[in-house]
């Protein structure tokens, strides 16, 4: 059995909506809190396109995601229908108003995950390149 690490109070997150919790290595973990306060805890990664969970809007035990609006159930991480995939989920659990994260899945869990790339250093390659991922602004 291992012991749990706290991470904060529940009344530090906002209802219905989240914070996010720096891990050692790996992309941080996003902690929501819907309006039951009801508090689930996946990485800060839509299974989509790696957009930040926890800049989504809580809506009932699921997030949208800011970039493309997938709906992420919390409980799971998984897509709802027709979108397909799932965020890491953590466990977490509240005991006397403290948040808690399991310390062996926060050192453990999705390290491997890079933060996607986003704005002008995106692209790896170059225009007509396979690797070119980032389409290039048209000129008039």
């Amino acid at each position: 059995m291992n012991d749990w690490t706290v991470i904060c109070r529940v009344e530090d997150i906002p209802v219905l909506g989240s914070r996010r919790v720096a891990r050692p290595q790996g992309m941080d973990v996003a902690v929501f809190r819907n309006g039951q306060d009801q508090v689930f805890a996946l990485l800060d990664r839509c299974p989509h396109k790696g957009g930040p969970l926890s800049q989504g809007i809580v809506f009932g035990t699921s997030v949208a995601c800011p970039l493309h609006n997938w709906t992420i159930e919390l409980a799971d991480g998984c897509a709802k229908a027709p979108d397909e995939g799932c965020a890491v989920r953590f466990a977490c659990k509240v005991d006397a108003g403290q948040v808690l994260l399991d310390p062996v899945e926060i050192a453990t869990l999705a390290i491997d995950l890079a933060p996607p790339k986003a704005g002008p250093g995106a692209s790896t390659g170059s225009v007509g390149d396979a690797t070119f991922d980032v389409q290039a602004p048209h000129t008039a």
